[in-house]
């Protein structure tokens, strides 16, 4: 077995044998399990239309984790209603078990999803990282959704490594590794797969409003291109690095409305 396989599986087992003994993973979650483990042998099957039929499934249980459509998992409320700012909407903050398994399941399952590329990475986080922060914290300042705010809170660390961890890293694995990459085998076209996972990208903040699905498909573009110069890595860093900025910087998550 791979080692990235088996650094994955320890993570993936204590923490969900910690999350199980605090009662925050209920039986009812069983039937997911059982589900990803379908998709990916699917996946790793020779004959095409199962893969094919592997992922779509993915796909489909991706979107349900995202949404925390499916039952039994718990999450536990770490951050409660707290103003990080003056004059910032409350912030809480849940650490999600759905969503991860996203990310755990790409990571087992597509290894290809994980090239280096060392020159593009710092290329990326030279260049296309404070592009990214001009465009999406000049926007959301020049939307009214944003003010100065240096700041360090208390929850600040919690925050930190839930955002790289559960945020970053399974948003960049699914959309940039997973989504552009496979809509650039397809379609033999950089930048439209570039655009299509940035709309996409976009797309998954409607829920917050058009001013969100608008900032996010900018951002998108800038994790897209930082995909294509340096791979996984550079893309989860530059989302990482937009939100630590936002986060320290400005009010998070946004100003309160009126």
């Amino acid at each position: 077995m791979p080692r990235l396989h088996l650094i994955v599986l320890l993570f993936l087992a204590l923490g969900y044998t910690l999350a199980l003994n605090l009662g925050n993973l209920g039986i009812a979650t069983l039937p997911t399990f059982l589900a990803l483990l379908v998709c990916a042998l699917l996946a790793g099957r020779p004959q095409r239309w199962l893969r094919a039929l592997g992922h779509i499934l993915f796909i489909l249980l991706a979107i349900a984790l995202a949404l925390h459509w499916l039952p039994g998992f718990n999450a536990a409320k770490v951050i409660d209603s707290a103003i990080l700012s003056s004059g910032a909407q409350p912030f809480t903050l849940y650490l999600n078990l759905d969503k991860p398994l996203i990310g755990a399941w790409l990571l087992l399952a597509c290894p290809w999803l994980i090239i280096w590329r060392g020159q593009g990475l710092q290329a990326s986080l030279l260049y296309v990282l404070p592009l990214t922060l001009l465009a999406c914290l000049g926007g959301a300042w020049a939307l009214g959704m944003v003010a100065w705010a240096p700041k360090w809170p208390e929850q600040a660390w919690l925050w930190l490594l839930n955002n790289l961890l559960l945020v970053s890293l399974t948003e960049e694995l699914l959309f940039r590794g997973y989504l552009q990459g496979s809509l650039q085998r397809m379609l033999r076209h950089q930048g439209l797969a570039l655009f299509a996972a940035a709309m996409l990208f976009g797309l998954a903040h409607l829920g917050a409003g058009w001013q969100w699905v608008y900032l996010a498909t900018l951002a998108g573009l800038g994790y897209g291109l930082a995909y294509r110069w340096g791979g996984v890595a550079a893309a989860v860093l530059c989302h990482f690095g937009l939100n630590l900025m936002h986060f320290t910087l400005f009010s998070y998550s946004m100003l309160a409305l009126g």
